[in-house]
């Protein structure tokens, strides 16, 4: 086909235009992806705080089909009730917590010295074990110790030894100090984000709208609307998941007499949170912590653990999420340890909620396609 003489200039400007576009848009998506890649952690903060005004939404509004109160009354009753339970159970289990994390430590660290003790009796090579003990090992060399010399004042350490001693502990103190104070606020920014959601969610969902362009903005609408509602099913799902693992293994690890009880039933609940890596983690704390008591106990653990394993993932996740999430489990574990491999363990720990976002997107696209060209003939 031959195009006119006249049509010439204008072909030729559409398609260096359409050439400009594409390249603008390979620009600007890799420089989306250097952004996320360097600044992932925080990206993934942020979305952690999202996912708690989510919840905080979630049960405020369930409040709401209960009482006719105001949203911000009832956020305020909603977190006035949480603070509460964890105010009582740091003040009822605040000491048992603490003991119990201490003798669960030293439980720990001594049975994987066991573990490693029964591997290289048997010649098993365990130098993929780390437990600090390079330092001890360092010192049983042969080498002499030099003596003092007579400047050193009947042994007593030199204004440079002592300069040099001062300052590894001034750097490992504001090394704790700064790590503290990231955590703690990490927390704040968690914590702040996710009240800033739950109380205004009309305003942050009305401006992700107004950035959209006007004729993508219904679509937008419902596949926002969608996310929103998947990740708070799952997240009520989730807490009922957690509550549930915890107590069960708390008490059935103190029907069985395995010590710090409490606090491996805290972090097999805490784990749950984490889909099948979470409760692999679980499982192997609380076997460890139970070799110490013999291997009966041990092994009534591990039964009791493959037992809360069964009841979350083959009743309690298929009951509530049933019309949360239905990801098939080797998607999902795959999707967990590209995440957790890219962005450590923040990615492990969110790769849920982000391939249900990514699900939500794509069921929406799948459902709402563009008619066949012959339909559209």
């Amino acid at each position: 086909m031959t195009i006119p003489a006249d049509e010439r200039p204008r072909t030729r400007t559409d398609l260096a235009w359409a050439i400009s576009v594409g390249g603008i848009g390979i620009v600007l998506f890799a420089a989306m992806l250097v952004f996320t890649w360097y600044f992932a952690a925080t990206l993934l903060l942020i979305f952690t705080g999202m996912l708690l005004g989510v919840g905080l939404n979630a049960l405020t509004n369930a409040l709401g089909r209960r009482v006719h109160l105001p949203h911000a009354v009832r956020l305020a009753i909603v977190c006035a009730a949480l603070a509460v339970m964890l105010a009582g159970v740091a003040y009822l289990g605040g000491a048992t917590i603490a003991e119990q994390a201490s003798l669960l430590s030293k439980t720990i660290k001594s049975q994987i010295t066991n573990v490693r003790s029964f591997l290289e009796n048997h010649g098993i090579d365990t130098s993929f074990f780390d437990l600090g003990n390079a330092a001890p090992a360092a010192s049983t060399d042969a080498t002499p110790t030099p003596a003092p010399t007579p400047g050193s004042h009947g042994g007593l350490p030199g204004a440079g030894a002592l300069a040099s001693s001062g300052g590894a502990i001034v750097s490992q103190t504001f090394k704790l100090l700064l790590g503290t104070i990231s955590a703690v606020g990490n927390i704040f920014i968690v914590l702040f984000l996710g009240l800033a959601f739950a109380a205004q969610p009309a305003v942050y969902h009305d401006g992700l709208l107004f950035l959209a362009p006007a004729r993508h903005r219904a679509r937008i609408t419902l596949i926002i609307d969608g996310i929103g509602e998947t990740l708070e099913r799952w997240l009520i799902a989730q807490i009922i998941v957690m509550l549930a693992v915890g107590v069960v293994t708390w008490i059935g690890l103190v029907l069985i007499g395995i010590p710090g009880s409490f606090i491996l039933g805290i972090q097999a609940g805490l784990l749950a949170f984490i889909p099948t890596v979470g409760a692999i983690i679980a499982g192997v704390v609380v076997v460890l912590a139970s070799l110490a008591s013999g291997w009966i106990p041990a092994l009534s653990a591990f039964l009791l653990f493959m037992g809360v394993h069964a009841m979350e993932s083959y009743v309690l996740t298929p009951i509530l999420q049933r019309q949360a999430l239905d990801i098939p489990p080797a998607t999902l574990f795959a999707f967990q340890i590209l995440l957790g491999v890219v962005f450590g363990i923040w990615g492990l720990a969110l790769a849920l909620p982000l391939v249900a976002i990514a699900k939500v997107m794509i069921d929406h696209f799948k459902t709402y396609e563009a008619p066949p060209l012959a339909e559209a003939a």
